[in-house]
């Protein structure tokens, strides 16, 4: 599986210092069974929408505390929008916000502040489902 394109990861925040430790967490490549992961930082809408209009992010992560567009409104008008659209893991302000994340249709939610360890299962799971639709 690793001799696979990278991966094109979308990490949408606002704030430099959240895309920091989603890429800091995941790394270059979370696993070895796992192709490396190209990264695309994007701090607002208007360029989250112009790279899922291309087509190429095979996984979303946002971030749902960004402003003034947070990531579940992204994620929710990006399921309405875009045909067989990437899997999004959405970063929640609480735990008890996972809910929200389950009505923008986001495949998965973790709480702020961002574990590392959990953070790379997560995406490891999504990006597994990536390389294996079904």
């Amino acid at each position: 599986m690793s001799e696979h394109k990278p991966l094109r990861v979308l990490v949408y925040s606002d704030d430099r210092d959240v895309r920091a430790a989603v890429l800091s967490a995941l790394g270059a490549r979370p696993h070895p069974d796992l192709p490396a992961f190209e990264y695309v930082e994007c701090a607002t809408e208007p360029v989250v929408f112009q790279h899922l209009d291309e087509g190429d992010v095979d996984l979303v992560i946002l971030d749902g505390e960004a402003v003034p567009v947070g990531g579940m409104g992204i994620a929710r008008q990006m399921k309405d929008e875009i045909y067989q659209a990437p899997p999004v893991l959405i970063l929640t302000g609480r735990p008890g916000d996972a809910w929200l994340a389950t009505w923008s249709r986001a495949e998965a939610a973790l709480p702020h502040p961002i574990e590392p360890i959990r953070l790379a299962e997560v995406v490891i799971d999504l990006a597994r489902g990536v390389l294996q639709p079904g």
